[in-house]
């Protein structure tokens, strides 16, 4: 999400980075496995592409300090996910525009002509957000810039805007290679954001776009939208049964306030999407179904959600914009300001006769074989068992038979009078993520906060992997058909960990905790 405009006479992005401020040695909230900027303002993932083994990242970026503004694409590649290296800013702003979300393809048949047979291009597709003194000032078009060294140095195209619907909020372009039916060519997916729309065209080249279909306002409308995208995955991995997805994230409106983002599941035939998930359409702003909504996440902290393109064996990974615009600015991370969240692989799963999304994070202790703590089978009676581990940076992984309890979960990232509470209240069927008592949260009033989200048991069961990092908490519900992503700024003395039952007892099934 973008709406400012880029302030006139910014320094050169180098010039930039020699007056950013050193990395300070005491740096309690900067993640292990989330990136971040080194220095600086980040917001939505951009661009995402994999290519010849890289994961490449780009992101909405001020190069100039750590508040919104002179938005530029920074870069960061990663071969596993996890740990990411940053490279310069790929497209700089300028005087007379901004360079605003999009996404990015590798262009493997020259259809664009910016490269050659021999050197295909990688093609960013993003928003020029124009501004004086721009003969555009105030409209928001798309743009191409392309790269013949795999990202490492961008030219923006010399026919720019490739797409300009003489708008002020046409945006986030989301671009992808179509095969099927219809024909073979370029899809396009972005929005008119204030009037809740997500607008499809095509092309044969990237450079002429021809409109195709139109869809929404549709269940949550309660601020703008943006940041689609669209993509086709089989269901409980049958390739014979696929459907649709279509991500559109809002802001504000957001099923837990502020941010978010959520999914519509249906058809695509080459030219339009339709909706077999929609509950209500049209400006629908009263809330009162907004719990039967498909919500790619039901914490305050996942927004701007997108998939890399070009990931090997049809593998869909999304990233989001680990942050909320309620708070964003305020956050209490110094000269840095800002994550993504663990990157996701993205699955349509059948569950109770509905098919729902399932997330599973790229977990950073995948090669980590030793336990740092385990328990076995055991009763659990009524009250706080505190367990003999610290956890600041952590996959815990637990399973609960509630038994006569009335609320089962754990306590983390407690110490003193701080704690994270990850709690299910057994008659309701919800899981909660309290973090009113997380250590700093007196930044802004709307951080306190609980969230919610409906979670039945199976088989009797409750399941739950929590990652935990510096300042973040992810869990995931149910083998991640329900998710939960929250800020948290405790000390960084605050790492104790507890299990507890309340109103009777319950029986812990298990409960590892991998960590550093």
């Amino acid at each position: 999400m973008n709406s400012l405009a880029t302030a006139a006479g910014a320094p050169s992005a180098p010039a930039a980075r020699a007056a950013a401020p050193a990395r300070a040695a005491a740096d309690p909230y900067r993640p292990e496995f989330h990136f971040t900027a080194e220095r600086n303002w980040l917001n939505d993932p951009n661009g995402l592409v994999y290519l010849n083994g890289t994961y490449h990242l780009f992101y909405q970026h001020n190069p100039f300090g750590p508040d919104w503004g002179n938005m530029s694409w920074g870069h960061a590649t990663s071969r596993d996910l996890l740990h990411w290296e940053e490279h310069p800013v790929a497209i700089p702003c300028d005087e007379r525009e901004a360079i605003f979300s999009g996404s990015a393809v590798f262009d493997e048949h020259n259809t664009s002509g910016l490269g050659t047979a021999g050197n295909p291009p990688l093609v960013a597709i993003y928003t020029s957000a124009y501004s004086e003194p721009s003969p555009l000032a105030g409209r928001q078009a798309q743009s191409l810039a392309y790269s013949l060294d795999e990202g490492t140095t961008w030219t923006k195209y010399s026919g720019n805007p490739v797409l300009d619907r003489a708008s002020a909020d046409f945006r986030d372009p989301k671009v992808f290679w179509y095969d099927g039916g219809a024909g073979s060519y370029w899809v396009m997916a972005a929005v008119e954001a204030v009037e809740r729309r997500v607008v499809l065209y095509k092309s044969a080249d990237l450079k002429s776009w021809e409109y195709l279909s139109t869809f929404g306002p549709a269940n949550a409308t309660g601020g703008v939208w943006e940041c689609p995208d669209l993509f086709e995955l089989p269901v409980d991995g049958n390739p014979d049964e696929t459907k649709w997805v279509l991500i559109v994230n809002i802001n504000p409106g957001g099923i837990a306030g502020g941010s978010a983002g959520q999914y519509f599941l249906g058809t695509f035939d080459g030219v339009e999407f339709r909706s077999v998930s929609t509950v209500t359409e049209g400006f629908q702003q009263d809330g009162s179904r907004m719990r039967e909504y498909g919500w790619l996440d039901w914490g305050r902290d996942y927004y701007a959600a997108v998939s890399f393109s070009g990931v090997a064996g049809g593998r869909r990974i999304m990233i989001g914009w680990m942050n909320n615009w309620d708070y964003a600015g305020s956050t209490p991370t110094g000269g840095w300001r800002s994550a993504m969240t663990l990157p996701r692989e993205v699955s349509l799963a059948r569950r109770d006769g509905k098919v729902v999304l399932r997330q599973t994070a790229i977990d950073p202790f995948a090669e980590q074989e030793s336990r740092s703590f385990s328990l076995g089978p055991q009763a659990l009676a009524p009250g706080v068992q505190d367990l003999p581990v610290a956890a600041a940076v952590a996959r815990i992984d637990v399973e609960f038979e509630p038994g006569t309890a009335d609320r089962v979960g754990l306590l983390v990232r407690a110490g003193g009078a701080e704690r994270t509470v990850i709690s299910y209240d057994v008659v309701e069927g919800i899981l909660r993520l309290d973090r009113r008592e997380t250590g700093q949260a007196g930044f802004h009033s709307t951080f306190p906060s609980v969230e919610a989200v409906a979670a039945p048991l199976q088989d009797g069961r409750l399941r739950l992997r929590i990652h935990l990092d510096r300042c973040s908490v992810e869990v995931f519900a149910q083998d991640g058909v329900a998710t939960i992503t929250d800020l948290v700024f405790p000390a960084e003395a605050s790492t104790a960990l507890a299990v507890f039952a309340e109103g009777g007892g319950a029986h812990l099934v298990a409960l590892d905790v991998v960590g550093r």
